[in-house]
Formats: C-alpha cells, structure tokens, sequence
C-alpha cells in the first residue's frame, strides 16, 4: 500500500496544497553560482545555511558603524508580470537599497533577498534572482541569502512580489549627512535612469487610461516597446560615489530621490536652520516624464512630488569644492551638474523651486 509523507493512507501532503519543496530546492541550487559571484572580502557568497555570515575584519574595517536598508520595487513588480520581462526587476531592487546605504556614507557589504509567489516557476525566479546578482556585483555587496516563499492563496498563481535587506558599513564619525551644511552649499544632481522604482502605480493608470499595450512602441522612445523602455532599471551610484567621498572629502550630505521626488527627499537630509533651493531649468528631465505629464495631465508640483523626473540623487558640497567633485563624478561616468544653493531658511517650505522644468528631447 502506498503511503502520503504524513504517514497515512491516501493522506496529503505539501505539495497537494500547492507547495513544492523539491521545485524550492532545485532553485537554490540553480542559483548558487550567482551568489558566488559575489562574492567580495569578507563573505564567500555561498547560500544553503540557515543565516548569512560576514567578517567586518577582513573586510578591512577598524571601527565600523553598521548601516542597515530595506525596500521593494512598489508595483513596478507588475510591470515586469505582465510583460514577463524578469530579467532587470532584481536589479532595482538592489539599487533601492544600497542607493540608500551610500547617502550616508556606508559601503553596501552584503544583500539578501525575499522572494514571495503563489506558485514557484523556476525559469521567472531564476532570471529575477540572477538580477539581484548582477545589481550586487555592480555595489559590490555580497548576496549571502534569501528566501523563496510559496504561498497559493494569497497570491495569484503567476504573481509574485520582492524584498531586499542590504547592510553597509562606515568608520566611525565618517556618516553622512554631515553637520557642517551651510548656506552657500552647492545642490549637485546626478542623473537618473529613468522612472527608476517610484511612481508605477500611477504610471499604470496612466498606460491604462491611454489604451495602451506594453508591446506597442514607447511613445517617449519609439525605437523601443513600452513595457521595456520603462522598466529600465533602478541606477546603482555606489560606485561613483565611494569614489567621489574618498577623492575629495567634500560631500557634506547626499539625498537619494525615490518617492516623494525631490520636494520630500533633500530636506530629509538637511539641518531646520537652511532649506534648498533647485533652479529646474538646470536640467533636462528625461523625456518619459514629458510624457507622463501630458498624457495624465499632470502638474509640475505633483510631477516633482511623485517622480524623480531625471535626478536620481542630490549631492551637497561647499561652493569651493564643487567643482573637484563635479571632476570626480565625471570621471565615474556620471552626468551630473549644479541644481541648486542651500539657502537660509525663514519660515517656509524647506524647498523652493525657480524656473519651469525642461524636457530633453
């Protein structure tokens, strides 16, 4: 006679309601050669135990504050669903977390990742775990874990959603933002990738209102379809601005433009005594903003509220060492110039704007 796992005859198991343990571990053995490699100094980038490990020592720190992050990539999920493009969403979900480890001056060290779905398909999880790689091994920070949960009813069979955990570390009393932000102090934008990870809920509607399919040519970049062109993902600014910290010792605070847009963010990293002041003539948006705007009809103030509309983060730094690290950025392949001046603050908003927003073409 045979027996169910449980013991008894005919009885169920896991898998009868949904959930495949074999499918589970034929995925973490798929995606072990990602994860290794990631490996960096002090992590080996090898998954299977019950926790991640990682040596500060030889990593090379002596007095190490640990900086912890952790986001999703909001419904820009479903865009890569109903698409069935997987293979940049990982990406973004490295980016949203390690971009917020760097504007406080930490160096990402190690990620993990959540992964929740009603029915585990090994091909769509695979390709977005192989993101979640390549974004670690562009900041540098070793995959040293995760998790797969298989959870049918809750969600849709083809559904799934994501989750990253990043730490950092920085020397003691090298944390940004740094006290000495003054009046004067130079706004330095980098610019973003695009739409980046914030915004998708109403950028569906947006699509959706258009009568739009993601196949169909983008209407901001023909040469390329919908779907694609706006899931181009999250830019990762590690890199350049380790670098930029290290080489001038000027970045006094760094904001990183996610939800909220520049009109909520900056001022998170600015002292009660100043408030920032962006001329949005200083820079071209990228053109898929444009058309957000015209086909929502969308104002400018909540176009800057809700999108990052083409800076991806906000560097300050003295007048004086503007340029050095205007230099570095260059040099790092950033395309990044002035947006601003810290002012005074009186008893306003902690942002103003001056000037309209400008479009690239």
């Amino acid at each position: 006679m045979a027996y169910s796992s449980n013991g008894k005859p005919g009885g169920l198991n896991y898998a009868d309601s949904g959930v495949n343990i074999d499918k589970g571990n034929a995925l973490v053995e798929s995606i072990k050669p990602f994860a290794q490699r990631t490996a960096r100094p002090g992590a080996d980038g090898r998954l299977g135990g019950f926790g991640g490990l990682f040596d500060l020592k030889a990593a090379g720190f002596n007095d190490p504050i640990l900086v912890a992050a952790n986001d999703g990539v909001g419904t820009k999920v479903k865009l890569a669903i109903e698409t069935g493009i997987h293979e940049t969403i990982g990406i973004d979900l490295v980016a949203m977390c390690v971009n917020d480890l760097i504007v406080q001056g930490a160096e990402p060290l190690f990620f993990l990742d959540y992964f929740a779905c009603g029915k585990l398909d090994n091909d769509v999880a695979t390709s977005v775990i192989r993101g979640i790689a390549e974004g670690c091994a562009e900041a540098g920070a070793a995959l040293i874990g995760g998790e797969t949960a298989e959870m049918p009813g809750l969600y849709a069979d083809h559904d799934y959603d994501l989750a990253g955990f990043a730490v950092g570390a920085a020397e003691r009393g090298s944390l940004l933002p740094r006290a000495d932000i003054a009046a004067g102090d130079v706004l330095i934008g980098l610019r973003s990738s695009g739409v980046h990870s914030n915004g998708f809920s109403l950028v569906r509607r947006i699509v959706t209102d258009q009568g739009l399919d993601w196949g169909a040519p983008a209407p901001f970049a023909p040469d390329h379809a919908l779907g694609a062109a706006l899931l181009m993902p999250t830019k990762i600014y590690v890199t350049s601005i380790l670098k930029t910290i290290k080489a001038t010792g000027a970045i006094k605070a760094i904001a990183h433009i996610t939800g909220g847009g520049l009109i909520e963010n900056l001022p998170r990293v600015l002292p009660p005594r100043v408030a920032a002041r962006i001329e949005l003539s200083s820079f071209k948006a990228h053109p898929v903003f444009r058309w957000l705007a015209n086909a929502g009809g969308i104002d400018s103030i909540e176009l800057l509220r809700t999108f990052n509309c083409g800076i991806g983060l906000v560097v300050v730094t003295a007048e004086s060492d503007a340029d050095r690290v205007l230099k570095v950025l260059g040099e790092s392949n950033e395309i990044a110039c002035p947006v601003g001046h810290i002012i005074e603050r009186q008893d306003g908003d902690p942002l103003q704007t001056t000037g309209a927003l400008e479009f690239a073409e």
